[in-house]
Formats: structure tokens, C-alpha cells, sequence
């Protein structure tokens, strides 16, 4: 009887007996046996000797997108590839890349201070000292610019920190701001900045949050010495990813490019990332109000907010080039659904060495792709095509993989299942993120992956630090946001995505600097490289269940009760917003916040706000309870027993239910793309949000938008349920 309940219940439900686990989702009894046999197989053949070797070639020299070295590193992967049995070919875009050839930051008043803008080398990292090689630290696709002004300091540069500077009567305008890295994509910084009238903006990694208050330096320990830099890209990424010129399309040869002055993904104001070395003579000369307690950072200073006396001049031009990028594509056709692809990638490009950024996740994808070759050169070939992708220009705005993504997106709609993707990798938890229709397919491979340290499974060790750390003993994924190359294909092709990789036991400063190197990460980030054997072993087992199930691993009872969860906390959000406004408009006609000033400090009078108004949620309301029925209808279905053709088109629907969940209205208002409206959300308002086209409105406290977003978010509900009962019709 149990045998029996099984087969019917396997497609939806993770079963787990520990090391004897024989029955795994999506397959037949019979057909998990062969998988789990197979997936040990693969296991066997992992080598953390590859890792350390292919991790010298590529991180020993700087690769950023358009370098010598970064296309050596493509062509030799190409061969990598080829030797293991895959088709392989180099797809290459043309896309503008500014490098920098002006610098310039200089205190002006009340004294005097050039920024140096250089990081110091280091005894015991040759690679920290290869001088001109080296990329300058900066932030690409920020606007050239010749500005001076006063300084004001902004704490991290998100909108609860303007409006503190509000309340302290406080205007950028006409400014030049210094904001401190953390609080928020570094994007945020500049675009807020200049949307409150600023004129220029320099970012610095303040010591409390990435350096000595954190453990000892580099070399002595892994955080960020006195004189690094965190480069990374500014880009407007929430209006659009990908190359700046070509929005929406392809940035091939013969494109049509905009006007670099009408690109609108440029930043509106001139930006420079600068050391806290650097950094300490600017904050030292300013004075005006002292920072509330939680802006102030673990520099030896008084932290005070300005404007002024400090006056900075800042200077920077940038040669804005097309540079090719380099997307490296390795095929592996399937014997019996060539037409469904599983796709897989990490990208290659780094801001400089990046053996930590990108190559540690790198190295784990080729070790798993060559163990993949050599099973199948020994008769076992996936059932469906493997294609595995080394992205280029992802660190300047996920440039390759959404060129690539746009090339071929109408290919891609029909046949891709699933997009697995990594990026930097580390010693400790695992960490995934994604589609939660494919929650319960991961939670199971978790549990066959051993951790190298406990010798539990990872999906154990995980479980033990989330209730450590108050939360669930559930493995749950999280809500991918952006920032690495899955972006275009869950957010604008609508295909099922993840983001893996391990890490919480291996921080410091090394990121987007010069000091991401391979004695670094040899040092303090993977030494023995055996997280980046269970990052090709955990995603290579999702690669091989994907490739080879007999009905695809996608279950929709914990992404109903993930998106429950999302719309009680947008719920709860407006309650929560609607409390602080009434309670606010209560102490204005008090004069509380009068009463409370101290008398000798600056003081401006809060106004009364605009009170929040009920939003009507019954609509999406309803529609989830309807979309649990046809959800517990489908749990019940035989798939195993369907006809071959019944359970091909059963396939056919499961491919494509992430694409009925995007939508062009239901996205925020400034995005380019089509956008997952259920929740994994853009760069939506300042943060990453669940639900994105309601949370943006609300936080632009557009209640008429609010409520269109709410109906469309209903629509595209409606029309998944109409999918899944299309499916329980089978």
C-alpha cells in the first residue's frame, strides 16, 4: 500500500530516508534507483585538485571584459569543454565599457587633501603588485563630470537616511554627498543623490562595516586594509541589465546602439568609490550637526554630517568603448528530449584577479561539466540537453548573459526547463535562492549532499543555522533578487531559476578588489576547496534530476504558500505604514516633537502626512484560495501513469508555468522588461521586494497605482490557476 501511495504522491512530494533514500521527485521508482546510482557516480569523479589548478590559470591576471587575458581564459575554457565531449562555441557582443583615464578627488576646504586612489601591494600576494595591470578603482557607467562643492555626509544614501537629513533641515542640493558602501546596492546611492539635487557622489567601505573593526587586515587577516577599494558597476540596472545601448535587444555587431548621452541606464551624476584611508580627511573636515549614533562608522573621528566647511572637488572622465564579451556556450544534446534544455552558468569576467568573484564558482561549474562528459562517454547521456554557459561582462551589469538572453529569447521560451546558476562560492552554509516551484527538488538534493566539515547533509547544516539564528526548521529558497546572471532569464524569459553557492564561514574585504587573489582565497576562503566540490556536487545533481526525470521536479504547494506569505506581508506593510502616519499626525498636533528638540540644537517642524488608505486585497485573496484547489487537484494526478504523449505534454506545460507569472503590467513602473510579478523581485523602489509592482507603489505611496497593481497581480493569478487546471485536464 505505501509503494502504491508513493507513486502517486512522488511527483509533488520530497520523501527522505537518509542514506537509503531510493525514491526521489519526478521519477519512477524503478528510474530513481538508476538516478541516485548515477548521481553517486558523478560524485565519485569530483576532483578538488582541478579547482586549485584551473583557479591559478584563470585568476593570474586581471580578466575584466575587453582584456587580452579574459578572452585567453574563454578560448582555453572552450577547449576545456570540447575535450569533455560538449559542442562548443564562443558567443561574442559588442557592449560599451568605460575605463577610467581621469581621478580626481581633492579637498579644497578648510585644508587641503588629494585622494590617493591607489592600493598598496602586499609581502606574500605577487598578484597585488602587478602596477599598471591592475584595473583602477571605480565605478562603471558613472557620467563624467568636473564638479566642486560642499560635502555632506549621508550615512549609506537610501531614502530612511534623506529623511532623517529632513528632519534635521538638511538639503544635498547643489552637494556633493559621501555615502558608505552596505545599506543598499551601491546603484542606489547615486541615483537617489542626484534625485535629491545633488551633484556628485563618493562612495567609501567604512571600517565598522568592511575593515579593521570586522578582524585583522590584509595580508594579516581577510578584511579590507586602509587602502581598498570596492569597484562595481552603478548602472540604472532596475530600468533595464544588459548593455546600455541596445535595451531590450541584442548588442551584436551591426546593432542599432542609442546615443550614449540618451542611455538612460548612465548615471545622472558623477560617482567614485574611495578607501577609507582616503575617506577619513574628507569626513574630518566636516562639521554641522554630529551623526545620530547608528551612522557613525569605526573610523578614529567624530562623524559629523555637514554641509561643509568641507568643499571637494571631484573630477572624472572615462574612455567609453565597445569591447567584445566573450559568452562561452557548451552543448550537450539529449537522447531523448533534445528540444527541453537545462541551462547552467557562472560567469568568467572579474573586476580584477577574481579568484574568490567569479573564479571560485567558475571552476565548480567546469569540474562539474567534465564529471557530466565522463558519464556520458561512458554511456550515460542526459535525457535532455545540457547547456552550460561562462558569461562575460556580468560584473559591469549581467551585460553577457542578458545579451545572450535577448538573442535568444524566443528559443529559449519554448525550450528551456530551468536556468542553475553561480557565482563566488566560500567555506560554510549553503545558500539558495529561486524559483519556489522548485523548492522541494532542491530540499532533496540538500539532504544526499554531505557537508565537508559536520559530514551531515547541507541541507541539515543548514536547517541548524537558520533556528540559530531564529528562524524555521523548514529549507526554504529565498527570493532572488538581482545581481548575478540568473536576472534575465527568471526575471525577462520567465524560466525557472536558481542561485547557489556556499559561504558565512569565510568573510572579508577582498570584494571587487585587488586583493581577490589566489593566496587570499587560499588562504581564507576555501583552502582545501571542498565547498567548491559540494557546490558542483549540489548543483550538478540538480543538473542531472532535471536532465533525466520522467516528469519535471516542479511542485506548486510551497510557491502557493511562498506567495501567501508575500501578500501577508504586504498587508501587514500598509497596517504597519498606516499606524506610523497616524501616530506621527498625533504628535504634530501634541507639538511633541517641540516639546522634545533640544533647544539648542537645529529644528524644523515636522508636517503632518497624508494618511494611508485601506487597499482592497480581496481579489488576490480569492484567487490564492482558488489556486490551492486546482493546486491539491493537481498533487493527486498519476503522473507516472499517463500516456507517453499525455505525459510529454504534461512536460511541455511545466516548462512554461513561470512564463504565465511575468507580465508587462505588473512590474515596476520605470522597468524595461517583462517581470516575475509573483515575487522575485527587481531592484524595485530602493531594495529588493516581494511582489515588486505593489511594494513600489506603496512605497511610492501611489494608492491608485497600488490598487491597479493589485488587480493585475489577480490577473496573472488567474491565468496561472487557468495553467494548472489546463494541466489537471490531462
Amino acid at each position: 500500500m505505501q509503494r502504491n501511495f508513493f507513486a502517486i504522491c512522488l511527483f509533488l512530494t520530497a520523501i527522505f530516508t537518509g542514506n537509503a533514500q531510493t525514491t526521489i521527485i519526478g521519477f519512477t521508482p524503478e528510474n530513481a534507483k538508476r538516478e541516485i546510482a548515477l548521481e553517486k557516480a558523478f560524485e565519485d569523479k569530483l576532483s578538488a585538485d582541478n579547482l586549485d589548478k584551473w583557479m591559478q590559470r584563470m585568476a593570474a591576471e586581471p580578466h575584466w571584459v575587453g582584456t587580452e587575458y579574459g578572452q585567453k581564459n574563454a578560448e582555453w575554457m572552450q577547449k576545456q569543454f570540447q575535450s569533455w565531449g560538449y559542442d562548443v562555441k564562443i558567443e561574442t557582443y559588442h557592449v560599451l565599457f568605460p575605463y577610467p583615464k581621469i581621478r580626481v578627488l581633492e579637498l579644497m576646504a578648510p585644508t587641503t587633501y588629494k585622494a590617493k586612489l591607489t592600493p598598496m601591494a602586499v609581502e606574500g600576494d605577487k598578484y597585488t603588485a602587478q602596477g599598471d595591470a591592475l584595473l583602477p578603482s571605480y565605478n562603471a557607467f558613472s557620467r563624467d563630470g568636473d564638479v566642486e562643492a560642499e560635502l555632506v555626509f549621508v550615512n549609506y544614501g537610501v531614502p530612511k537616511d534623506y529623511e532623517q537629513l529632513e528632519k534635521l533641515g538638511i538639503d544635498v542640493k547643489g552637494k556633493i554627498v559621501i555615502a558608505k558602501y552596505y545599506g543598499s546596492w551601491r546603484g542606489i546611492k547615486p541615483k537617489l543623490a542626484a534625485e535629491k539635487g545633488a551633484i556628485g557622489c563618493i562612495i567609501y567601505s567604512d571600517p565598522k562595516d568592511d575593515g579593521y573593526v570586522q578582524g585583522d587586515v590584509y595580508p594579516k587577516g581577510p578584511f579590507k586594509n586602509k587602502t581598498g577599494v570596492q569597484r562595481g558597476s552603478v548602472m540604472d540596472m532596475p530600468l533595464y541589465p544588459g548593455d546600455v545601448l541596445t535595451p531590450g535587444y541584442a548588442a551584436t555587431k551591426d546593432a542599432k546602439r542609442l546615443n550614449r548621452e540618451d542611455a538612460p541606464t548612465i548615471t545622472k551624476i558623477p560617482v567614485l568609490p574611495i578607501s577609507y584611508e582616503d575617506a577619513q580627511p574628507l569626513l574630518e573636515a566636516l562639521e554641522g550637526q554630529v551623526a545620530p549614533e547608528s551612522w557613525r562608522g569605526g573610523l578614529p573621528i567624530t562623524y559629523h554630517i555637514g554641509p561643509g566647511p568641507a568643499k571637494v572637488h571631484l573630477k572624472l572622465e572615462f574612455d567609453w568603448q565597445l569591447v567584445p564579451a566573450h559568452n562561452v556556450i557548451a552543448t550537450m544534446k539529449g537522447t531523448e528530449f533534445p528540444d527541453q534544455w537545462i541551462l547552467r552558468g557562472n560567469h568568467h569576467d572579474a573586476w580584477v584577479h577574481g579568484a574568490s568573484d567569479p573564479v571560485s564558482g567558475m571552476v565548480a561549474l567546469m569540474e562539474e561539466a567534465r564529471a557530466i562528459g565522463e558519464l556520458a562517454k561512458n554511456g550515460d547521456k542526459p535525457k535532455r540537453t545540457l547547456v552550460y554557459c561562462a558569461w562575460d561582462a556580468e560584473e559591469p551589469g549581467l551585460i553577457g548573459s542578458t545579451e545572450w538572453v535577448e538573442d535568444h529569447i524566443k528559443e529559449l521560451q519554448e525550450k528551456a526547463v530551468a536556468y542553475i546558476n553561480t557565482d563566488g562560492n566560500g567555506r560554510g552554509f549553503l545558500s539558495a535562492g529561486g524559483s519556489h516551484t522548485l523548492q522541494a527538488m532542491v530540499s532533496e538534493v540538500a539532504g544526499a549532499v554531505t557537508d565537508p566539515q559536520k559530514g551531515v547533509s547541507v541541507k541539515e547544516r543548514k536547517i541548524a543555522s537558520n533556528l540559530i539564528d531564529g528562524g524555521s526548521d523548514d529549507f526554504e529558497l529565498y527570493a532572488v533578487g538581482s545581481g548575478s546572471d540568473y536576472s534575465p532569464f527568471i526575471q525577462h524569459a520567465g524560466i525557472a531559476s536558481l542561485n547557489l553557492g556556499f559561504g558565512g564561514e569565510n568573510e572579508g574585504g577582498e570584494y571587487h578588489t585587488i586583493y581577490d587573489t589566489y593566496p587570499n582565497y587560499k588562504r581564507f576562503k576555501d583552502p582545501d576547496f571542498a565547498y567548491g566540490v559540494a557546490l558542483a556536487n549540489t548543483a550538478g545533481r540538480i543538473v542531472l534530476r532535471l536532465a533525466n526525470a520522467d516528469v519535471l521536479p516542479l511542485e506548486f504547494e510551497q510557491w502557493h504558500k511562498t506567495v501567501s506569505g508575500y501578500l501577508d506581508e504586504v498587508m501587514k506593510e500598509t497596517d504597519t505604514m498606516r499606524n506610523a502616519v497616524e501616530k506621527h499626525n498625533r504628535m504634530v498636533n501634541k507639538n511633541s516633537f517641540e516639546l522634545a528638540a533640544d533647544p539648542k540644537e537645529p529644528f524644523v517642524k515636522p508636517e503632518k502626512k497624508e494618511t494611508v488608505p485601506f487597499l482592497d486585497f480581496t481579489s488576490v485573496q480569492n484567487q490564492l484560495v482558488a489556486l490551492k484547489g486546482s493546486i491539491d487537484t493537481f498533487k493527486s494526478i498519476d503522473a507516472f501513469n499517463l500516456s507517453t504523449e499525455k505525459r510529454n505534454q504534461l512536460n511541455q506545460q511545466l516548462m512554461h508555468v513561470e512564463q504565465v507569472l511575468t507580465s508587462e503590467k505588473g512590474l515596476p513602473r520605470r522597468s524595461w522588461y517583462k517581470h516575475q510579478i509573483y515575487a522575485p523581485g527587481f531592484y524595485t523602489g530602493y531594495g529588493v521586494k516581494t511582489l515588486p509592482g505593489v511594494r513600489e507603489a506603496i512605497e511610492q505611496k501611489d494608492w491608485k497605482e497600488a490598487q491597479e497593481q493589485i488587480k493585475v497581480l489577480a490577473e496573472t493569478l488567474h491565468r496561472f490557476d487557468g495553467h494548472i487546471e489546463s494541466m489537471n485536464a490531462l
